[in-house]
């Protein structure tokens, strides 16, 4: 009898899991398509507020924006990202963690120094620079 009584509570321990888990997959299902038409809804209200007054596009239905929606989808994308697997990583990550780009960041660490350079020697550099390519042109001018 007690064989029975331990079965019959574990049959009922898994037929309360797997309802309970039908019961939240239900709720996440409405919730999910609810959630769709009150994006369409808004999409609508948007659409018929900004449009007609900024292009001159007519008013659309609820049905009309259901299919922008859609078509928006299929040519934007649908978001992406979503979970890798463990053993893979993103381009992202990969991007971050190369060391192609060290020189760049010590490159641009560098360049704080820039404003200071050109107050003490830079403007002097420029100016003697210039005088230079003058000489040069008028020297070539001459001998034309």
């Amino acid at each position: 009898m007690e064989t029975n009584q331990v079965f019959e509570k574990q049959v009922e321990k898994k037929v309360e899991k797997y309802v309970k888990k039908g019961v939240k997959i239900l709720a996440i299902i409405v919730l999910g398509g609810i959630l769709f038409l009150l994006a369409n809804y808004v999409l609508m209200r948007l659409w018929n507020w900004l449009m007609p007054d900024l292009f001159g596009a007519g008013t659309v239905t609820y049905w009309q924006a259901l299919g922008i929606f859609v078509l928006a989808k299929l040519l934007f994308g649908f978001g992406g990202g979503g979970s890798k697997g463990k053993g893979k990583s993103s381009h992202k990550k990969k991007l971050r963690s190369s060391h192609k780009c060290a020189t760049w960041r010590r490159d641009f660490d560098e360049w704080k120094h820039y404003d200071q350079y050109w107050r003490e020697e830079g403007e002097e550099a420029f100016k003697a620079y210039v005088e230079k390519i003058k000489n040069e042109n008028h020297g070539t001018t001459k001998e034309e």
